[in-house]
């Protein structure tokens, strides 16, 4: 059996999360944030056209795109997207 887990492993794609926030249309209601399980995302100190801080990874190489944020985010502001890693 070890040998078959070990197997899976190698073929497994590695993958990191990252995420794009419209910030013009997010209204810094923080809902989103204490959904995320590794603390990836905050809201800004900084506001946008309309006044709100608006949301940012400052943990970018956390992100696992769970998704979290995105499903619970009011104003769908949140892609969510998986990037391939190289194994080099």
């Amino acid at each position: 059996m070890l040998e078959i887990d070990n197997i899976k492993k190698e073929k497994m794609a590695k993958v990191k999360g990252a995420i794009v926030v419209d910030i013009e249309k997010c209204k810094g209601c923080d809902v989103c944030v204490p959904t995320c399980p590794t603390d990836v995302i905050a809201l800004s100190d900084k506001i946008n056209s309309k006044g709100y801080n608006y949301l940012v990874m400052v943990n970018p190489e956390a992100c696992i795109a769970c998704k979290n944020c995105a499903i619970v985010c009011p104003d769908g502001v949140i892609s969510v997207y998986r990037v391939k890693i190289d194994d080099k």
